[in-house]
C-alpha cells in the first residue's frame, strides 16, 4: 500500500519549496517520485515547431519531487505528519496519522 497517493494534500519538507502545500497530481512508482501541483516549477526553453503547432519560447512546467521530501498534511494539527498502515477489524488496510492515530482514508 502506498503512503502517498494521487489526490493527497502534501507539504514539502525539503528543497527550494520547503513549507509549501500542494496536491499530488501523479505518483511515479519506478523512481519513488511524486508530481505536486505548483511545486518544483522550472523554466523549459522549447524550440518552435510549426508542424506540431508549437510556438516556442520559455514555458513553466512542474517537475517531480522525491517522495521522501513530502509529508501528508494533517488538517487536525495543521502540519505534515508521518503515515502508518494498519489493518481494521473487517480486514481492510488503511493509512493513519502517527501523531493522533486518526485514519486518513475511510
Amino acid at each position: 500500500m502506498e503512503r502517498i497517493k494521487k489526490g493527497d494534500d502534501v507539504i514539502v519538507v525539503a528543497g527550494k519549496d520547503k513549507g509549501r502545500r500542494g496536491t499530488v497530481l501523479n505518483v511515479i512508482d519506478i523512481d519513488g517520485q511524486v508530481l505536486v501541483e505548483g511545486i518544483n516549477v522550472v523554466k523549459k526553453h522549447t524550440k518552435p515547431n510549426p508542424n506540431a503547432g508549437v510556438q516556442g519560447g520559455i514555458v513553466d512546467m512542474e517537475r517531480p519531487i522525491h517522495v521522501s521530501n513530502v509529508m501528508l498534511f494533517n488538517p487536525v494539527t495543521g502540519k505534515g505528519d508521518r503515515i502508518g498502515i494498519k489493518m481494521l477489524e473487517d480486514g481492510r488496510k488503511v493509512r493513519y496519522f502517527k501523531s493522533n492515530n486518526e485514519v486518513v482514508d475511510v
